[in-house]
């Protein structure tokens, strides 16, 4: 069975047990920076996080909405796509294009999140019939 510790001291060491598994040791201490949580590393290292006033691109508000719509048809708050289409207003191609989204292979969606798509491509080539293998996707995106 796994477990997380947080030590906030201490060095950074690695136990092997008899059956072979290993634990790894990794003192952290956690700052408050502006409102929000950094993790800062023995080295005195911390992840770059992503600033509050970036506003979402329209291709990152897209992927939100169809893991959203997606949600709503597998929790039973909507029966179908034409439902959740009804609810907003909009017309039901676009619902099933942004659900499209939600098949994307994960690194074509990281690279959604991080905002580093290559310029070329645009919402209508991610969300308009995206191939099923993951590969092929990635050649229509150039990644």
């Amino acid at each position: 069975m796994s477990d997380i510790r947080i030590q906030k001291t201490g060095e950074p060491d690695i136990l092997q047990t008899s059956d072979g598994r290993l634990t790894l040791s990794v003192p952290i201490q956690i700052k408050r920076r502006s409102g929000r949580k950094l993790v800062t590393l023995p080295n005195g290292e911390t992840a770059p996080v992503r600033p509050w006033d970036v506003a979402p691109t329209s291709i990152q508000l897209a992927l939100a909405r169809g893991h959203r719509w997606l949600a709503m048809l597998e929790s039973g708050e909507a029966k179908s796509l034409k439902e959740i289409a009804a609810r907003e207003g909009i017309d039901n191609s676009y619902v099933s294009r942004m659900v499209n989204l939600t098949t994307l292979a994960p690194d074509i969606v990281a690279a959604i999140l991080d905002d580093a798509l290559p310029n070329h491509v645009t919402l209508f080539d991610l969300a308009v019939d995206p191939p099923a293998l993951w590969d092929e996707q990635r050649e229509r995106v150039g990644l």
